[in-house]
């Protein structure tokens, strides 16, 4: 799909008013063709790719009128939804909430003008002053899959063939932890003779120096060859860093959702993370991996070495975490429920009007614990 789509024929609206590359415009940009095979959706913003079924903001306001769901994830979005409302147009207005903190006073009043609220796991949802739907974000279980041969791979991406291999990948800052990943690793290296680590991921200017730190704890724990720094590799070459992985480690400090676990977990791999973001309702303590409380370095480390002292079992988290998100976290489960949540807007699900969830419920198909 390259052209342009007609707005008489689109029932749900996607906007993406954020030129700059991001969590929610990667997660928006991945849904949208997925969703738009079963409903009419357009992303709408600038700067769009052309891969995607979009739609051309100046036609927002002479859209013909028909009932539409306008499906904001920024505040800017909501706002537009409500001034498009304000012109007429008959707009069933959607935000989607991954912040786990208290929402300013604005976002709040703009939350409250909402038909529908969507959370992406139950720890966003507390933060919400009214319900939500909690519908969290899927994988691509075909994209991230485990490696027909691991060794080969290992061999082709030029990582030591022998000894666990431990990843940490996302942004380098201290919001991430990678200081953390960075300090247990030393530790759990310095007592074994083989083994490595990759950190995967880029550190804006603003954290060079923080990236500077930590190349310089490595190269004075002498473990410049096996701590390796692989800076941001292409999205479509990601699946496969994971895919040779003993145990994938999400050390974060503070996160809204995050979804390295689950990359992990669908390429096979026994994920270690901290209670951060929705990492609780991801991570099942002692079948897919382990849980550590946030910023407490001591405890990362001495879990990190258990997790290490016995490969048989990271072996069978791996294909228990592999089997979780194919039971619960896949993609097309995420744009399935969205689009369920779309019709019932429209009227044309389970019953004519919006639905009202109470904020302890979730529509059907998403994640219990």
């Amino acid at each position: 799909m390259s052209g342009w789509l007609d707005p008489a024929g689109v029932a749900v609206i996607a906007p993406n008013l954020k030129r700059r590359l991001s969590g929610v415009t990667s997660t928006l940009f991945r849904l949208a063709p997925l969703q738009a095979r079963d409903i009419p959706l357009a992303v709408v913003g600038p700067a769009l790719p052309p891969g995607l079924p979009r739609m051309r903001l100046s036609a927002l306001p002479l859209m013909p009128r028909r009932p539409r769901v306008w499906h904001a994830r920024r505040n800017s979005e909501m706002l537009l939804g409500l001034a498009l409302r304000a012109m007429g147009h008959d707009l069933r207005l959607v935000f989607t909430s991954a912040s786990q903190r208290r929402h300013t006073r604005w976002t709040r009043a703009l939350i409250a003008r909402m038909d529908a609220v969507v959370a992406t796991s139950s720890q966003s949802a507390a933060y919400l002053e009214r319900p939500a739907f909690v519908i969290p974000h899927g994988i691509d279980a075909e994209a991230f899959r485990p490696a027909p041969d691991r060794a080969a791979l290992r061999r082709m991406l030029g990582l030591p063939e022998a000894g666990p291999i431990l990843g940490c990948f996302g942004r380098i800052r201290a919001q991430k932890g990678t200081d953390l990943f960075v300090d247990a690793v030393i530790a759990a290296l310095a007592g074994r003779p083989d083994g490595a680590a990759v950190v995967l991921g880029r550190a804006t200017p603003d954290h060079r120096a923080f990236l500077d730190g930590l190349r310089a704890r490595v190269a004075a724990a002498g473990l410049g060859d096996r701590i390796l720094f692989r800076g941001e590799v292409p999205v479509d070459q990601v699946a496969r860093w994971y895919a040779v992985l003993d145990l994938f480690v999400a050390p974060q400090r503070w996160e809204g959702f995050g979804v390295t676990p689950l990359e992990a977990m669908a390429c096979g791999v026994p994920v270690l993370a901290t209670d951060a973001g929705a990492f609780p309702d991801l991570v099942v303590p002692g079948e897919t991996g382990l849980l550590v409380p946030r910023d407490d370095g001591p405890a990362l480390s001495s879990a990190l070495t258990e997790a290490l002292s016995d490969p048989a079992r990271l072996a069978r988290w791996g294909e228990a975490g592999r089997a979780r998100v194919l039971s619960r976290f896949r993609l097309e489960d995420e744009a399935a429920a969205l689009n369920a949540l779309y019709r019932r807007l429209l009227g044309e699900g389970a019953g004519a009007t919006p639905p009202s969830p109470p904020a302890t419920s979730s529509p059907p198909g998403s994640p219990r614990r």
